[in-house]
């Protein structure tokens, strides 16, 4: 008789723990999350382009398991020589944003986020520097990938600028933490 409730005990914390081990990797994260990325960022002008990179940190939370809400802000880390002695950088960049998970039984989430985003660019050149700013919609993809509960690493692309006299555009690398 003993040996009957034995084994229903064992094998209830068998499914117990292949739940959890299960759910580790299982897409969706905690609710709230701080992280950081690097940006390979593209700035077209005219028929001019400069490459540069950023850093930047975010913070955010998930209202639903399929939207959620941030804020980023960063600065940039590599500038691009444009010309003689000139030298293109981005001084800094905030942004709100909305993103839509496609939650999911995996450790990969793809979402899509959309929002706004202020650049502010500076060019210095030989005895004067000139401070350029745009602010606006800006859209994007990415894929997060579960390492463990609270850790997940990303990857993503952003068009954060498109007007009528430059784009921006990033492809960045980063991780986020899950609380």
């Amino acid at each position: 008789m003993n040996r009957i409730p034995a084994f229903i005990a064992i094998a209830t914390l068998g499914t117990l723990s292949a739940t959890a081990a299960a759910d580790m990797y299982k897409s969706g994260g905690g609710s709230l999350y701080a992280g950081g990325n690097y940006t390979f960022v593209n700035i077209d002008v005219g028929s001019d382009d400069a490459d540069l990179g950023t850093l930047s940190a975010k913070v955010g939370g998930y209202v639903t398991p399929y939207f959620g809400l941030e804020a980023r802000a960063g600065f940039g880390v590599a500038d691009e020589d444009v010309g003689p002695g000139s030298d293109l950088s981005v001084n800094s960049f905030f942004g709100g944003y909305a993103t839509i998970n496609v939650v999911n039984e995996s450790p990969v989430t793809p979402y899509g986020i959309i929002g706004f985003t202020r650049y502010e660019l500076e060019l210095d050149g030989p005895g004067a520097s000139i401070k350029e700013d745009e602010t606006d919609l800006s859209f994007g993809a990415g894929v997060n990938v579960a390492i463990t509960e609270e850790l997940s690493g990303n990857v993503e692309y952003m068009r954060y600028v498109d007007t009528d006299d430059a784009t921006a555009d990033g492809i960045g690398l980063g991780l986020t933490f899950h609380f």
